[in-house]
């Protein structure tokens, strides 16, 4: 497995293209391979995600079985001469997450619920638009994904008794375009998870950082990254 950043020259009328659309973002990332893995395939995948850091600067993050090359990237939404991208082995890194390590994390993912009206019709899938239904999706996933978020000491929580969690989420982005092929229109709520976390399982785990959590993976949700606690 490989980690990758690339930062994006927002300036550049290509990098403008690649960020106003998902879709353009996920082909972008997809031929960064020369085979990237089988659509829908049940091992590790190709994970992206923006980061928009508070000095505007924007990253490209990717997840990725094989070693990405990003040059058609640089050329289009980069820095050709002075600026490329960096490329980590991550495997390492992942064989060494055992149970009980305590982590940072930053997480984009897309929370959705199912629901229906009245008991004759079908489910419906969408999104959660909320905060605290945002955070309780996250909070529904830890268990299955590996992790449990750290609690709070009570003298640091903001509402006592509600705000128990090491946990913000932010970022909110709510994403249209038109599904190639079918035409269809496509809204996808994107929002950003930062907090501190506990690894339960460690394979359970690896399986969230190599194969994403939630859904809408294709459109830079589902990857989580960690950095020290």
């Amino acid at each position: 497995m490989y980690l990758t950043r690339f930062r994006i020259n927002t300036g550049r009328v290509g990098a403008r293209k690649l960020l106003a659309s998902p879709q353009t973002m996920h082909a972008a990332v997809m031929t960064s391979f020369a085979e990237p893995p089988a659509p829908g395939s049940n091992g590790p995948r190709v994970l992206w995600r923006l980061d928009r850091d508070g000095n505007a600067a924007t990253y490209l993050c990717i997840v990725s079985p094989m070693r990405p090359d990003l040059t058609h990237l640089v050329e289009q939404a980069g820095w050709p001469t002075t600026a490329r991208w960096d490329t980590f082995d991550y495997t390492p890194f992942l064989e060494r997450l055992a149970k009980g390590d305590s982590w940072s994390f930053r997480l984009t993912a897309n929370p959705v619920h199912s629901i229906r009206r009245n008991a004759d019709e079908p489910t419906k899938v969408t999104a959660h638009i909320g905060p605290t239904h945002q955070l309780g999706w996250l909070l529904k996933q830890q268990g299955k994904a590996g992790f449990r978020i750290l609690e709070k000491p009570a003298e640091k929580q903001l509402i006592p008794g509600h705000d128990t969690h090491d946990l913000i989420v932010h970022g909110r982005r709510q994403l249209r375009f038109t599904k190639k092929g079918n035409g269809g229109q496509v809204t996808v709520v994107a929002v950003t998870f930062d907090g501190r976390l506990e690894v339960t399982d460690p394979d359970a785990f690896r399986a969230t950082l190599t194969q994403g959590l939630g859904r809408a993976k294709a459109y830079g949700c589902g990857l989580m990254t960690l950095a020290k606690a």
